[in-house]
């Protein structure tokens, strides 16, 4: 007679096809097409930046992990190429190398490695760093290349399009006959205008969005629910006031919305694991978001609204987390 055995194991029980390194790749292949645009944009300078960006958050996780946490480093892993990458698509073109390699330091070393590490930061450590950068060098962190119609750098530097709507309303003037001096809405999303390097052209994003969908990396909860409340939020203030508040469609198709939807909302360590969490989070960076461009001191607010919702995440997990199976049975008894 044959007996079966019933095997007890710890959790988890259920596993995933991908690994964390399969993870980690797809992400940096959805980013390619963002990064192949912004080099052909700016030539040498975006992949100058980049390659800066990726190997010293490398350097530092690895020195880090070996010297100060006294264990070996996890660099196969790709998380660091990622922060790197990340940080790069958040910076312009024209930083000088010694800044990027400051905001990879505080990336890694504050925003990473100071929690534990992989699993363990309750904020995006590329985040820290480029808002690290942002507060430490306002003048070089705001300072963009621009391009011209056939999206060519050009030796010349200015504002981007949110900063001409911010100071324009400052003075007085009506958003209707500011945004006549934007660009099309089609070139907006191409990426035909001055700004950050991963947040030129929502073509190239939206392309690393369907892989990702594709290859079941990231789910829509996140990206939809922020976009939608951004979409929204700014509509109402628009048809309240279209002298004072630019459409819905700039908001979106400007600064870093499509970016901070797509990449940096989306990371697994810092945003919830319910999908209604997700839902939740999505539409917190969207109605931040939307206030601080409407109302705040800064022209631009994904990264801190991001952040902000990155700190409630413990908080958003413990309300939407599912019940335990007998749970409720138990209490009654």
């Amino acid at each position: 007679m044959s007996v079966s055995l019933l095997t007890v194991s710890p959790s988890p029980h259920v596993h995933e096809e991908l690994t964390i390194p399969q993870v980690m790749r797809g992400v940096i292949y959805a980013m390619l097409p963002a990064l192949m645009f912004s080099i052909y944009v700016f030539g040498w300078d975006a992949l100058y930046v980049n390659l800066i960006a990726i190997l010293s958050c490398l350097l530092f996780e690895r020195l880090i992990s070996e010297h100060l946490l006294g264990r070996p480093a996890t660099l196969m892993d790709g998380s660091a190429i990622i922060t790197g990458m990340l940080l790069a698509f958040n910076l312009p073109a024209s930083l000088p190398w010694y800044i990027v390699i400051i905001g990879s330091a505080v990336a890694i070393g504050i925003g990473k490695m100071s929690f534990g590490g992989l699993g363990n930061n309750p904020f995006n450590p590329a985040l820290v760093g480029r808002v690290f950068l942002l507060i430490s060098f306002p003048v070089e962190m705001t300072t963009w290349p621009l391009t011209d119609a056939f999206g060519q750098v050009d030796a010349t530097s200015g504002a981007t399009i949110l900063g001409i709507l911010k100071d324009g309303l400052r003075t007085g003037e009506s958003a209707t006959v500011l945004l006549e001096q934007a660009p099309a809405y089609l070139d907006l999303f191409l990426g035909l205008h001055a700004g950050s390097l991963g947040e030129m052209s929502g073509l190239a994003l939206v392309l690393g969005l369907a892989y990702m969908l594709y290859r079941k990396i990231i789910t829509w909860h996140v990206p939809l629910s922020m976009i939608v409340s951004i979409f929204v939020l700014t509509g109402i203030f628009w048809l309240a006031d279209p002298q004072r508040f630019a459409d819905p469609i700039f908001h979106l198709l400007t600064g870093g919305v499509l970016l901070g939807a797509i990449f940096m909302a989306t990371d697994y360590v810092t945003s919830p694991f319910t999908q209604r969490g997700m839902v939740i989070f999505g539409v917190g960076i969207g109605v931040i978001t939307s206030l601080i461009r409407l109302f705040g001191s800064y022209p631009e607010g994904v990264s801190f609204a991001i952040l902000i919702m990155n700190a409630f995440v413990p908080l958003i997990n413990k309300y939407t987390k599912p019940k335990l199976y007998g749970a409720k049975a138990q209490n009654h008894e």
